[in-house]
């Protein structure tokens, strides 16, 4: 027991700073990677060798997360500077009079899509103050967006989340992407519906449960097609997008008929959207035109690595670390988007002077803090693994949970993501726990780490942070305890059903 304390000890350390302290990630992550290293070294006996290695790993974690962290937010706002997202933000409250139908085209579809493009708390932070103008009661305008985009986090900001889960664990999306899309799916039609009982009640779910049926199915079929195809990168842009395809025309055809018509301004929609749409073509012509993957997989940057064995006999196989293909890396792609865009909107004159400038310098502000607290989970995580720290974990969850342990993973990875800030959080430090209790315990890994991320997206938007910006762009700071007692009992009915679903994918496996 005492050394499953002390395995535990880091995580509770961060967990406590973050919690009870209010330390950012990127201070809590630091202290948490030095007790990691302490504890690895005083009670688990990992040698200098153990820990070069373990280092040097890290490096190409780190820099495969970080490179689609980056480039996500560059194109983001590449599109905000540009004023694209105003262009989305002031057409959709024009299509339909009904609160229920705006609460789901701009608080679920809406917000699906900016997730699936950008993520970092900014469906919120965006749709929030729309809201407010629509006559939705701010602590509504703040609660709508954040339960509407829970689902489209994993394969949303450009695969951000899932990346980190796979770098952790070293399974590829031929095996996760599946089990994960269908959790996420499933997730997605509650959401919609927990959207229109939030808004309107149970008279707003029976007046609308078709449309979130057809538009839910839509956007859960296309981010499931699209990541087992192996474009998981672009899977929460594409079903956002399929999304808006069927809830902007549905919302035209069931408009109130007295409704004044407006001309819809498709051009300015199409520019808009361009950045994306070359980043869906180009991840599209990489995974599908044959020979073109190939080709750009040349240029890799990757070592292969020892068998390390610790003081305790702790012994790590021999093995290749994360691989990192320049060319044909989700970060490339990403950056070649955000170049496009820039030139497409600068053609467009859609640009006030100075643009460059700014897109630089806010993208820099807003990715260093996360980055910082990134780098040392991500090192945090890998010390521990090849100390036995994860293993010890493992076993002792395994031990004392036993059979029901599928019904508890959505709850880690939930806590996770509450507690660290974001889903990617979550993965990075209990993907690794999950997989090796599920391989303790002879439980399908997918499923398990299905159930981790799905858990993850929907306690991430009850982070703290992410909590304060929505009640900053909504005029309720200070209040932001009312958004979370809002928040957390649908997320816990929600993250309940999870549970059972994951009880029932491993029985029937």
């Amino acid at each position: 027991m005492s050394m499953f304390i002390l395995a535990l000890a880091p995580i509770l350390i961060i967990l406590i700073l973050m919690v009870g302290f209010r330390w950012k990630a990127s201070r809590a992550g630091g202290a948490g990677y030095l007790a990691a290293l302490l504890i690895a070294w005083v009670w688990f006996k990992i040698n200098l060798p153990t820990l070069a290695y373990a280092h040097a790993k890290s490096v190409f974690l780190i820099l495969d997360v970080l490179l689609i962290i980056w480039t996500a937010f560059l194109l983001y706002r590449v599109v905000a500077e540009a004023g694209g997202i105003e262009v989305l933000s002031k057409t959709l409250p024009h299509l339909t009079r009904d609160k229920g139908f705006q609460a789901l085209l701009i608080g679920w579809i809406f917000a699906s899509f900016l997730q699936g493009v950008g993520g970092f708390g900014v469906p919120t932070a965006v749709i929030a103050p729309i809201l407010v103008g629509l006559g939705f009661s701010p602590l509504l305008a703040v609660v709508i967006p954040s339960l509407g985009h829970t689902w489209a986090v994993t394969f949303g900001s450009l695969g951000a989340s899932f990346n980190a889960m796979m770098a952790v664990t070293g399974l590829g999306w031929e095996t996760l992407a599946g089990p994960a899309a269908i959790f996420l799916g499933i997730t997605g039609l509650l959401v919609g519906a927990s959207v229109a009982l939030v808004t309107g009640g149970r008279k707003a779910l029976a007046r609308l449960w078709l449309p979130i049926v057809v538009i839910g199915s839509g956007m859960s079929a296309a981010q499931y097609l699209t990541v087992t195809l192996g474009l998981w990168n672009i899977g929460g842009l594409i079903g956002g997008t399929v999304g808006l395809l069927i809830g902007i025309p549905l919302a035209w055809i069931l408009r109130d008929k007295k409704q004044p018509e407006r001309k819809f301004p498709w051009r300015d929609l199409l520019i808009s959207l361009a950045g994306y749409g070359v980043l869906a073509g180009l991840t599209l012509v990489i995974q599908l035109v044959p020979g073109v993957k190939p080709f750009l997989s040349q240029l890799r940057i990757g070592f292969d690595f020892p068998a390390t064995t610790t003081g305790a006999g702790y012994v790590v196989p021999a093995g290749s670390g994360r691989q990192l293909y320049i060319l044909r890396h989700a970060g490339m792609i990403l950056l070649i988007s955000s170049l496009a865009a820039y030139l497409i909107f600068r053609a467009a004159g859609w640009y006030r002077e100075g643009a460059l400038g700014r897109i630089m310098k806010s993208t820099g502000q807003r990715v260093i803090s996360s980055s910082v607290g990134i780098t040392s989970i991500v090192m945090m995580a890998v010390v521990m693994g090849h100390a036995g720290m994860t293993d010890t974990l493992a076993q002792g969850f395994s031990s004392a949970i036993g059979w029901f342990y599928p019904a508890v993973s959505p709850w880690i990875g939930a806590l996770g993501a509450i507690m660290t800030g974001s889903n990617a959080n979550s993965n990075l430090v209990f993907s690794a726990l999950q997989l090796k209790t599920a391989e303790i315990l002879g439980l399908p890994a997918a499923i398990i780490l299905a159930a981790q991320t799905t858990g993850g997206a929907l306690g991430s938007v009850a982070a703290p942070t992410k909590v304060i910006v929505g009640a900053s762009t909504a005029g309720m700071e200070g209040r932001e305890g009312e958004i979370m007692r809002k928040l957390l009992p649908v997320i816990c009915i929600l993250l309940l059903l999870i549970s059972l679903m994951t009880l029932a994918a491993v029985l029937i496996s």
